[in-house]
């Protein structure tokens, strides 16, 4: 019988899809990495996703964010996700946190949820990353953690690997320092090898004197996809070396 993931079932299996179907994945963050991986687990068939973001949609998002509009400017991302989520495959159940993830409200947030299959980190707080790490590093739960994408332009470069092999990613450094701190050898991430660009600073697009990364249509979309990918390939046991892969 022909469904929505037919196509998805010639290539993975039915035994597969139910894999999929049984999972439950949490994705912290609904911005330009996390909306696409979201979407994409949802074309996948994930029966559970659970989504963790405290934000509302604004104008600059509309540049790399699966969800932003201007028909949506104002709504929580988790609401816009959701029911983009229910118009793609009714079945998948939606979980929704307008939480700011911080390292004391985590542990209360995630036990609340039952067993979690795997757990996706696309949010730009260090201390908020280094708690989702310690708590799956505590739990045994797979987590894929993404890295900056922000001042690039090569999204080609992007790769998954472990983050001790990682190099030239300014958040990989902080977080290889800050992990290492609390025990923790190993973190799954993706990351790229481009060094970022100096953004150009404007006075509307500073936060507490801070610069704010400058980002463009196609590259944090691709680093979720990547994520999105990975995450299922290591639900359904399934490891395939890309063309001209260095073993």
């Amino acid at each position: 019988m022909t469904h929505e993931f037919s196509r998805t079932e010639l290539i993975i299996g039915s035994e597969n899809l139910q894999k999929l179907a049984d999972s439950t994945i949490v994705i912290f963050g609904l911005g330009g990495v996390g909306s696409h991986c979201t979407e994409a687990l949802a074309r996948c068939g994930v029966g559970h996703l659970v989504l963790v973001d405290n934000d509302q949609i604004s104008l600059t998002n509309i540049n790399r964010q699966s969800i932003a509009y201007h028909s949506t400017i104002g709504q929580y991302k988790t609401h816009i996700m959701q029911t983009r989520i229910a118009d793609i495959n009714p079945a998948t159940q939606v979980t929704t946190f307008e939480t700011f993830v911080l390292p004391e409200n985590l542990a209360p947030l995630l036990d609340c949820l039952g067993p979690i299959t795997y757990l996706i980190d696309a949010i730009d707080t260090v201390s908020a990353k280094l708690a989702i790490a310690e708590y799956a590093h505590q739990h045994q739960i797979p987590l894929l953690a993404s890295m900056g994408t922000g001042n690039k332009l090569h999204a080609e470069l992007f790769q998954i690997a472990d983050i001790t092999s990682t190099s030239v990613c300014p958040l990989c450094r902080v977080m290889r320092r800050e992990l290492k701190k609390r025990g923790i050898e190993h973190l799954k991430v993706l990351y790229s090898q481009e060094p970022p660009l100096t953004p150009n600073a404007s006075e509307e697009l500073t936060n507490n004197k801070r610069s704010i990364p400058g980002s463009i249509s196609f590259v944090p979309p691709v680093a979720g996809l990547l994520i999105a990918g990975e995450t299922v390939r290591d639900l359904i046991s399934i490891s395939i070396s890309p063309p001209n892969a260095i073993p």
